[in-house]
């Protein structure tokens, strides 16, 4: 009761938009590009798809992408069959306030055996001065033998006080395959709470990728129930936050069948008086024999005053496993800075390229090429200082500046 208080106190400050803004082209307002990438662009502005009155498109494939709202009223069975799968599954209060006052949000279908050369890309805007409560739901529903890739990034044009409560409900039918990616780059004034929740049948593959590069608040909940027997999740997690910034990730993965595997791997870097989390949680359940699962947290702490709760935790009811969970919390290895130093690179730089080698591990793990280069560049930014939500979106082209880090890694 007392959290339901205190959620109550603070969204009582913000105001819901409760109808969409006029029609604009989104161009108009914020143009948001990974360079060399070709993407299927799904706009949200202040908690609103964006359209010119066409709410859902169909393509000659039989993909269908849109307003939720436009959906519910053309595909319920497809809602209905995502919402059941997820009854059964833990939710906290603000999931179960979305599911009761969202505005708006994506829907996207992927027929049986379609596999899409294109990624998707949600881009969700902030343009308003108002202190705005934004509560969307997206539902993504893959068929079998499906793929995709889902890219999706939180921006402001103009901004107050924001309070974002997004779920994301994922359904992967037998041998779908779905690589999902998520960037972070929110102004401090902001709170940002994402619910991912995963439901996958036999064969399946889930592949998540969150980098978090500015923030007031944000929290990251990561529930997936791996349902069917050799049903694979590959969760990948990087935040970088300084001064007073947070950001908490919650991990929760239930092996529920027989032969399934999930994997673990989150980074972080704190410096000034930022504060960051990690609760990963792996449940063996009784029937889910040759499990195997592993989980892994490593920080980095650039002063005495940033802090990082780390609590990896596995609970198995099953005999027949492989699991393993670790944390490391620490500070630059000092051998490493008296290697690089003992070869003419100033203690500055070194510390640059041993940050950009820890973190640009996890940017590795992505599969889109053009979206990889892109974050790399953007974590050498970070680290330089100079990827700020003040000065730059971290995915917009605005910023033709060329940007030369002070060492290449590829040549030491």
């Amino acid at each position: 009761m007392k959290s339901e208080i205190s959620y109550a106190q603070k969204l009582s400050q913000f105001q819901l938009q409760t109808e969409p803004d006029p029609y604009r082209p989104i161009e108009e307002l914020f143009k948001c590009q990974i360079w060399n990438l070709d993407a299927i662009t799904l706009p949200m502005l202040n908690g609103w798809y964006v359209h010119d009155r066409q709410p859902l498109t169909r393509l000659d494939n039989g993909v269908v992408y849109g307003s939720l709202r436009a959906a519910m009223q053309q595909y319920p069975d497809i809602i209905q069959k995502c919402h059941e799968a997820f009854l059964q599954t833990e939710k906290d209060e603000l999931t179960t306030l979305n599911e009761s006052q969202y505005t708006d949000g994506i829907f996207l279908y992927i027929p049986d055996e379609v596999k899409m050369k294109d990624p998707f890309q949600i881009i969700s805007i902030i343009n308003s001065q108002d202190d705005l409560l934004v509560q969307n739901r997206h539902v993504i529903y893959v068929g079998q033998g499906a793929e995709m890739s889902l890219i999706q990034c939180d921006d402001s044009v103009r901004f107050g006080h924001t309070f974002l409560n997004v779920v994301t409900e994922v359904f992967l039918s037998e041998r779908a395959q779905l690589h999902y990616y998520k960037t972070e780059n929110k102004e401090k004034e902001s709170q940002l709470f994402n619910h991912l929740y995963v439901h996958q049948q036999g064969y399946t593959h889930f592949h998540s990728n969150i980098v978090t590069f500015n923030a007031g608040y944000i929290r990251n909940n990561i529930i997936v129930n791996l349902s069917e027997p050799f049903a694979d999740a590959q969760l990948y997690g990087l935040y970088l936050v300084d001064k007073s910034q947070q950001c908490d990730n919650h991990i929760k993965v239930h092996h529920r069948a027989t032969d399934c595997t999930s994997k673990q791997l989150y980074k972080g870097i704190m410096d000034d008086e930022a504060m960051a989390g990690f609760h990963g949680h792996v449940v063996v359940h009784p029937d889910a024999q040759r499990t195997a699962a592993f989980q892994t947290n490593r920080n980095i702490l650039l002063t005495d005053k940033a802090r990082v709760n780390t609590t990896p935790f596995l609970e198995i009811y099953a005999d027949d496993v492989q699991c393993s969970h670790g944390a490391t919390v620490g500070q630059l290895d000092d051998e490493a800075l008296f290697y690089l130093r003992s070869r003419g690179i100033s203690e500055h730089n070194a510390r640059k390229l041993l940050m950009f080698a820890f973190a640009n591990e996890i940017v590795k793990f992505v599969e889109i090429e053009a979206l990889q280069d892109r974050l790399g560049d953007m974590v050498q930014r970070r680290l330089n200082g100079e990827l700020t939500i003040c000065d730059q979106c971290m995915l917009s082209d605005a910023d033709n500046r060329d940007f030369v880090f002070p060492i290449d890694p590829s040549k030491i």
